[in-house]
């Protein structure tokens, strides 16, 4: 399942670094990859993974690619770190709020 995560127009983009604190605030251990292709952020022993566009350490979108075997808890504690970053959700449905 795939959910992009987004900030609202007009707001400055985070740093990578404002990210990985973010999601290491919801007990998570993220590791992030700067490939020539984009940037990918996975986690320990799972995999589901983050595709976030980065440009020189800044990011305003990602895409959370989450893995039903993960379980429903690492996708709301990354869906967590965003919302406490001040991004929103979209999906299928339309654009929504991160709690």
């Amino acid at each position: 399942m795939e959910t992009r995560v987004h900030l609202p127009d007009m707001e400055p983009p985070a740093s990578i670094t404002e990210v990985m604190i973010a999601l290491r605030s919801q007990k998570l251990e993220p590791k992030h990859e700067q490939k020539d292709w984009g940037d990918w952020i996975s986690f320990s022993g799972q995999q589901t993974v983050i595709s976030i566009e980065s440009m020189r350490g800044l990011a305003s979108s990602a895409t959370v690619e989450h893995t039903e075997s993960d379980g429903d808890a690492i996708n709301q504690q990354i869906l967590s770190a965003f919302g406490q970053l001040g991004w929103l959700g979209s999906d299928e449905e339309g654009e929504f709020r991160l709690d």
